[in-house]
């Protein structure tokens, strides 16, 4: 019974991780710097995900780790000054854009 709990969170866990790809399937370029800033990539509102602009948000917000949203996506709570969460709605449209 245990094994089977065990078992089962993990594959509910697995669900919550960042594979690093894009809504696209595309290998996301990872950006040298740090810390995230999302202010100067709030110009990205309004246009389609896609893995040019994944890399392009990493690039204005300085963030290592890109991490989408989809819509109805549920995210763990941990905080990571290192990644940038990047939402979008049922037409691939950023909605969204912030640090954590």
């Amino acid at each position: 019974m245990r094994f089977a709990m065990m078992t089962a969170t993990g594959l509910l866990l697995a669900g919550c991780a960042t594979t690093g790809e894009t809504p696209d399937s595309e290998p996301t370029p990872i950006a040298p710097s740090g810390d995230c800033d999302a202010a100067p990539a709030q110009g990205l509102l309004g246009q389609k995900a896609s893995s040019e602009l994944g890399a392009r948000t990493l690039e204005l917000t300085g963030a290592t780790t890109l991490r989408w949203g989809p819509p109805g996506a549920v995210f763990t709570m941990d905080m990571r000054p290192d990644r940038v969460n990047v939402h979008y709605d049922q037409d691939m449209i950023v909605t969204k854009i912030r640090c954590g």
